[in-house]
Order: structure tokens, then C-alpha cells, then sequence
């Protein structure tokens, strides 16, 4: 198959943690043809959906990973599959290039499917499902955040479109710093922000658990560093390795029909103690984490999806 993966610039990633080079790496090795561009170079022009970038190869080779082919515009519509893998922030140049590929579809099969990636945000899609989520509010109103905290004491406190743990605070109750940080967040955007009643079992880690097309294939534990609230890798968090619950397969087995009914194939959530705290369906990550500790590999599960489909 010829497969194009559109994604923030290969060159600085690292090898070892980055999932979408773990998924090039298995379609490689699968013997499919890869191209990467980078999400800018995107563009709708005259009834065509194009896309300047280079062919490319990868190799697991520390500071030599990828080799680039000659520059050249591709049709997207030549391409059998499209990886929808560039990082959030979750904007309006993120949404608009969903918008974009969704004019590829049926004859390119973009995954996740751009169309439910822009209408399923990973912390707005849990709202369906309030029975395995924490206690949330989504406001942009001090007074609104402000009561919400009186109820419940200490909160977590995020932008609402935010990824990898920027922006994240915890505030106890003793802290007197919400109306200031509500200052801040409002300041520089016009989005919301969700807030949660804080979850003390975070201290021994926020579990990610990895869907492929609904189904759960296994989860790695990620536990903050000292001092940290957050255990997201991105700022220190440490991986571990850990076991489904029968909480965790009861979380999946609810969500998961949903899942796989809208084109999200892969799939990451984020479980602490008993509660759902996110879906994320825009650049998950843990692949290669989750190969290591469980010897599982996790990209030909991914990609025998993807074939079937295609098939």
C-alpha cells in the first residue's frame, strides 16, 4: 500500500518513544511505501487534496532515523492510507485539516477518521459518558469554575484543548490562586477550561490503556515524578508496566463499540483509580512503551486493521 503520514517534522523525534515512527517502522517492514509531509504543507486545490512533502524510509538508528526522497506534490487521493498524526494543540489549523482530508474519503482511508477526530476533542468526548468520569465542569465563567471547587475542594484545573500536560495545576483548597490563573488562561485564549475534582490515586499513576479498533491490547502505568501532579512523559512522567483491570476492561468494553463505529483505530485513555480522565484520539502515544513491557507488538495489530480495511 502507499501510505502517507502527516506529522510534525520527523527529524527531532525520538526514536525510542514516538509512536508514529514505531507505525512506520511496521508498515516498512510490511513492505509498504511511505511519504511524510508535514501538516502545513496540506492544501485543497482545484477539487484536489495535495500535499508537498518526500518519500521516506526509517531505520531504528540513533541520530540517522529516516531518510527523505526528492521533494515532491502528491495527489492524496493515489494513497491507499493517511495518518492523521500531528500533535495537538487541538486549533482551528488542526480542525481545518481535518476538514480537508475528509474529502479524501471513501476512496483514501484517513485513521483516525478526521471527521470524528474533530467532533470527538479528548476531553469533551468522555462527556458521553458520565458514569465513568470523575466530576467535570467545561467553563469559561470564573464564578461557574469557582462554585465548582467550593463543592468539591481540590481540582485539577487545564485548558480545555491542551496536550502532553502544559498548562495542568493541581489547587487544593488552601491554594488562592485560581482567580489568577483563570487571569492568565483567559488572558492569551477564548477557549474553556475543564476542571475535575481531584483524584489522590494519581499518586500512584494515570494508566494509559491502548484500543486498537475498540478493543484493548494493554495499558502501561505513568507515574509523576517527586514533586510532580502530572505523569504525562512529556514532563517526566515514568512508565510502568501494569495489568488490565477488571474496572479498566469494564471502562473499554463501554466505550470501545463507539470507537470503532466512527474510524478511531488507535486509541489511548487515560484511567485513574476507577475514572476515565480522557480519550485520545488525536496523537495518541505508548506503542513502543507497551511492546517493551509486554513483548506484544503492538503496530502489526494496528496496521492487520488497517490492511482488513483497505482489503
Amino acid at each position: 500500500m502507499k501510505i502517507a503520514f502527516q506529522m510534525d517534522p520527523i527529524g527531532p523525534i525520538n526514536i525510542n518513544g514516538d509512536s508514529t515512527f514505531r507505525l512506520a517502522e511496521e508498515a516498512q517492514a510490511r513492505g509498504h511505501e511511505l511519504f511524510h509531509y508535514t501538516p502545513d504543507k496540506l492544501a485543497y486545490d482545484e477539487g484536489r487534496v495535495t500535499a508537498r512533502g518526500w518519500p521516506l524510509s526509517v531505520q531504528r538508528v540513533e541520530g540517522d532515523h529516516f531518510r527523505l526522497g526528492e521533494e515532491t506534490t502528491v495527489d492524496l487521493a493515489d494513497f491507499d492510507v493517511v495518518w492523521l498524526r500531528q500533535d495537538p494543540p487541538f486549533d482551528m489549523f488542526y480542525t481545518t485539516t481535518t476538514h480537508i482530508l475528509d474529502r479524501l474519503s471513501p476512496g483514501t482511508l484517513v485513521v483516525n477518521d478526521p471527521f470524528w477526530v474533530r467532533n470527538y476533542p479528548e476531553k469533551l468526548l468522555i462527556l458521553d459518558f458520565p458514569q465513568l468520569m470523575p466530576p467535570t465542569a467545561i467553563a469559561r465563567d470564573l464564578a461557574t469554575i469557582r462554585a465548582f471547587r467550593e463543592r468539591h475542594g481540590d481540582v485539577i484545573l487545564k485548558p480545555l484543548y491542551g496536550n502532553g500536560g502544559a498548562g495542568v495545576f493541581h489547587l487544593p483548597e488552601s491554594d488562592r490562586n485560581l482567580s489568577s490563573l483563570h487571569e492568565l488562561f483567559t488572558g492569551f485564549s477564548r477557549e474553556p477550561l475543564i476542571v475535575q475534582k481531584y483524584l489522590p490515586e494519581i499518586k500512584h499513576g494515570d494508566k494509559r490503556v491502548i484500543l486498537v479498533d475498540g478493543e484493548p491490547v494493554g495499558a502501561i502505568n505513568r507515574v509523576p515524578a517527586t514533586g510532580e501532579t502530572r505523569s504525562n512523559m512529556h514532563v517526566g512522567g515514568r512508565p510502568e508496566k501494569v495489568e488490565l483491570t477488571a474496572r479498566d476492561l469494564e471502562i473499554c468494553a463501554t466505550i470501545g463499540p463507539l470507537l470503532r463505529e466512527k474510524g478511531q483505530v488507535f486509541v489511548g485513555i487515560d484511567v485513574i483509580g476507577n475514572y476515565l480522565t480522557e480519550i485520545n484520539v488525536t496523537s495518541p502515544t505508548g506503542i513502543q512503551e507497551l511492546e517493551r513491557f509486554d513483548g506484544v507488538n503492538i503496530a502489526a495489530k494496528i496496521w492487520e486493521v488497517i490492511e482488513a480495511k483497505r482489503a
